[in-house]
């Protein structure tokens, strides 16, 4: 599979109205949904598609309640920059994981609270 730079860009540019952001954020969110599975298999994620799902879901929902039109523009700035990045295969492993906090690896718990919790378990 050959990798087009540009295949993916989008061109930046203002909201002209609340429907107008509205339209632009569906059709984004819709565009993530339908990669989830390619996005599965690019980067092996040992997770089910409904997972991956799940937490784009997630990610749209946390900026919901964005009530100011110009954060709403430059969301959606960031968004099609990741989307570039994803798709094109230029974000490594490690990154896609860092989604998945509660999944990944041992979640909270990576470090130990204290000296003696990591002492007793063992790790450094």
């Amino acid at each position: 599979m050959a990798v087009t730079p540009t295949q993916f860009a989008r061109i930046t540019r203002q909201s002209a109205n609340w429907n107008d952001a509205r339209r632009r954020v569906l059709a984004a969110y819709r565009e993530w949904i339908r990669a989830a599975p390619e996005i599965q298999t690019m980067y092996s994620v040992p997770f089910p598609v409904s997972t991956i799902r799940t937490r784009m879901r997630q990610e749209f929902e946390r900026n919901r309640y964005v009530n100011k039109l110009p954060v709403v523009d430059v969301l959606m700035v960031q968004n099609n920059a990741e989307y570039q990045e994803m798709m094109n295969f230029w974000k490594q492993t490690t990154h896609i994981m860092s989604y998945f906090e509660s999944e990944n690896f041992r979640g909270s718990d990576r470090l130990p609270h204290n000296f003696m919790q990591g002492f007793l378990e063992g790790r450094n």
